[in-house]
């Protein structure tokens, strides 16, 4: 071990290598990228994140996530499972970032790249409240992000999240993915359960509900996306953004809001079917 430690201590090269490596931080945040013409080309031999095909990383992720704006903010809400493929990794996973005391980001897609960026666009949106003595809009935050990945496109980044805040405009509401994509919108549903989530959300959604509706609202949603995924489940956080910041609820586990939500589902065309094939 000592000559370990010797070795790193009294070496010239290694010594070197790290003066070059700070200097290189000074400059800004710097990634290595692949010692080839096309960085992105070469990334994409090996790296699949939306086909089926075959590949040596391949992406695998699934969540729900869903945020829409009505008369009193904005309302974001989540589950909270993260899945490896077909096997669930966790139950607990935090798909809300706290970006600053009035913005917040969404997870889905890759929980690394969703964590990574959305840190770093919370270091650049406090830099931005330094240099220019206000808070950022909520629009300028979702483009600074959109063109903080943009550089990476088609470089094997796997993220699809939504930026929500409060600024002096009033709420704000942005989908931003990982090639660059930024769209405004009322509503964002984004994962493997959102379609089962559009289906509550497009009929029941309206702007001039109050608080406790739209919590309902949102609530009902990611449980109707857990029963029907199996790559969303956990528990359902969410938030609620107003002109005086963020609030976050209490988790509320989807185990126990089945016995709330599912019998209002109703059979249809087949009430009395399971009976008749258990007596035939």
């Amino acid at each position: 071990m000592n000559r370990f430690i010797d070795q790193l201590t009294n070496n010239a090269e290694f010594d070197a290598e790290f003066n070059a490596a700070v200097d290189t931080t000074k400059q800004g945040l710097q990634f290595e990228l692949a010692g080839v013409d096309n960085p992105a080309a070469f990334t994409q031999q090996f790296t699949d994140v939306k086909s089926e095909n075959d590949a040596r990383i391949k992406i695998a992720h699934g969540t729900t996530t869903l945020a829409f704006k009505f008369k009193e903010g904005v309302m974001i809400a989540t589950d909270s499972r993260a899945t490896a493929g077909n096997v669930i990794a966790s139950q607990s996973v935090k798909k809300v970032i706290e970006i600053n005391p009035y913005l917040l980001g969404t997870m889905a897609g890759g929980a690394a790249d969703c964590s990574f960026w959305e840190r770093v666009l919370g270091m650049e949106c406090r830099l931005y409240e330094l240099r220019n003595k206000k808070r950022i809009s909520v629009a300028a935050a979702s483009k600074l992000l959109a063109n903080l990945v943009y550089r990476y496109k088609g470089m094997g980044l796997s993220m699809g999240t939504m930026v929500a805040g409060w600024d002096e405009k009033g709420p704000g509401l942005y989908y931003v993915d990982s090639e660059g994509q930024r769209v405004a919108n009322d509503l964002f549903s984004v994962g493997s359960g959102s379609t089962f989530a559009y289906g509550v959300l497009d009929s029941q959604y309206r702007y001039d509900m109050s608080v406790d509706e739209a919590k309902d609202l949102a609530r009902r949603a990611i449980y109707h996306a857990t029963h029907r995924d199996a790559y969303s489940g956990g528990v359902v956080r969410m938030y609620w953004v107003n002109e005086n910041g963020w609030t976050p609820y209490p988790l509320e586990d989807v185990g126990e809001l089945y016995y709330q939500f599912h019998p209002e589902v109703q059979l249809t065309n087949a009430a009395d079917a399971p009976l008749a094939l258990a007596t035939a």
